[in-house]
């Protein structure tokens, strides 16, 4: 492993992408902009880290980004292989402030150009399906989609959204001052799933939460569980998944997308109210609106006890 390790790092490009790719996350074409290289070669340099599991390549809604793996023994040997580089030498330096600034103006194109059929087509569904105001809490996880954000805070007192990077964070804050409504902005510790930590940050039963975001198979499911926690007894869940991602086989039974939804919607403690296929932008997405069927164990107290 050593060796794959070291054949993977021991070329000036890939090197370079270690030590910005140490510092954060970035996309192909901030890499691109920063090392002043083609995105196709930048993206021939990404494959052979990632495959040496030197790099991990995470997706989060439209965008890729790509950042040092959490595995402890590879991120071990690239600091250490880092630790020998001088952080003040000009290439790196250089290479630095342009990855900044590429994130920087495409921030604001995103931030600008974010909006699409498939977002306000999903706005119309959690309107028809009963989010509106009053609400005092809403969470939304996921921030692909700027105007569910948007219809969320302007249906509760208190909106508090979780993005899945640095950038989507950021577009979400940009989005949300050019439109002049409120929401508090978190950066998820784990970009692939709801931790823990991430709820405990949100602090508060939720009147309504949205998972803005397309997970599938076990991820799914624990995310299910994990929300179903800080839901108040009346509260709704929106979830929206690819149609195609649900179709899959289960103990040699072909499962039918409808019927997997609803059953990891109830094995979580959840009741299936609706569900709703949008089709746009090409995109197949199947929308489910839940509630708590029960109150669990261990689930956090309505608004009474939340916000005493």
């Amino acid at each position: 492993m050593l060796v794959r390790w070291l054949r993977a790092a021991g070329e000036p490009t890939r090197l370079r992408l270690l030590a910005l790719c140490a510092d954060g996350a970035w996309s192909v074409s901030d890499l691109a902009q920063a090392l002043k290289q083609s995105e196709p070669r930048v993206s021939r340099h990404l494959r052979i880290l990632c495959e040496a599991g030197l790099l991990v390549r995470l997706r989060h809604g439209q965008w890729v980004d790509y950042r040092l793996t959490e595995g402890a023994d590879a991120a071990s040997f690239v600091r250490g292989l880092l630790a020998q580089l001088d952080r003040g030498d000009p290439v790196l330096v250089h290479d630095r402030g342009s990855a900044r600034a590429s994130a920087a103006a495409e921030t604001q194109t995103l931030a600008h150009g974010a909006e699409s059929r498939l977002g306000r087509a999903l706005a119309e569904l959690v309107a028809a399906g009963g989010l509106s105001a009053p609400l005092e809490a809403v969470l939304v996880f996921g921030v692909s989609h700027p105007e569910l954000l948007e219809s969320a805070a302007r249906a509760s007192r208190r909106c508090t959204a979780i993005a899945h990077s640095r950038r989507a964070a950021q577009s979400a804050r940009a989005f949300a001052q050019r439109r002049g409504f409120s929401c508090r902005v978190l950066r998820a510790t784990s970009p692939e799933v709801l931790s823990e930590t991430d709820l405990a940050r949100a602090g508060e039963a939720f009147d309504a939460v949205l998972l803005d975001t397309f997970v599938s198979g076990d991820a799914l499911a624990r995310m299910l569980e994990q929300v179903r926690r800080v839901l108040t007894p009346n509260a709704r869940l929106w979830v929206f998944e690819r149609y195609e991602s649900l179709e899959r086989s289960r103990e040699r039974i072909v499962e039918h997308p409808l019927a997997r939804l609803r059953r990891l919607l109830g094995d979580a403690g959840l009741r299936c109210e609706r569900l709703s296929p949008v089709e746009a932008d090409g995109e197949h997405v199947l929308a489910a609106v839940a509630r708590p069927a029960a109150a669990a164990p261990g689930q956090v107290s309505g608004a009474a006890g939340a916000r005493a």
